[in-house]
């Protein structure tokens, strides 16, 4: 769940977007909320909500080789272009095909789902086995001098964006764990 804002103002005085994810599927929700002072300019975001959100949701992720519409529903949905602009897949239905192609959607959603979960799992582990293949480990000796990373709420908030990213130097006097000192 995140909060995005503030947005300029869009009609009804709108300025935040709620956004919540389900990260199996996907799947997206979004809400537009207001705040309490009003801008005399009316912004038109809040009105693209739905498309965006459409788009999101008949797009395939990498992660899952799936849309998140065909991993909550079990098909993959009808894009409105194709109703205003009949294709051959739209054409060539009828309803009792089509609730036959339901209920056997229905009947696979969750073998759809598991292999989901299959490719998720190893497109997390081909993402850290790249990640990782990058990082070097470097192991320090009694006596060693070094610095340490200064963190947010370690630096003095007076100096601005040119403090400096790490302090010391510190000297090794011992080895407390796996390296850790």
């Amino acid at each position: 769940m995140d909060i995005v804002g503030k947005l300029p103002v869009a009609s009804g005085g709108k300025v935040f977007i709620l956004v919540m994810t389900y990260y199996f599927s996907k799947w997206i929700e979004v809400e537009a909320f207001v705040q309490k002072r009003l801008d005399k300019r009316k912004e038109r975001w809040e009105e693209e909500l739905p498309f965006i959100l459409w788009e999101d949701r008949t797009t395939s992720k990498a992660a899952t080789g799936h849309t998140p519409y065909s991993l909550v529903f079990g098909t993959e949905a009808v894009i409105p272009t194709e109703v205003l602009i009949p294709t051959a897949r739209y054409l060539l239905q009828d309803q009792e095909n089509n609730n036959r192609i339901l209920a056997h959607d229905l009947d696979t959603i969750d073998e759809l789902r598991d292999l989901a979960k299959i490719r998720i799992d190893d497109h997390q582990q081909r993402i850290t086995k790249a990640y990782n293949r990058n990082i070097r480990f470097i192991r320090f000796q009694i006596g060693d001098l070094v610095l340490r990373k200064t963190f947010q709420n370690t630096k003095d908030p007076s100096v601005g964006k040119l403090a400096p990213k790490c302090e010391g130097p510190y000297l090794v006097d011992a080895e407390a764990g796996k390296r850790a000192y």
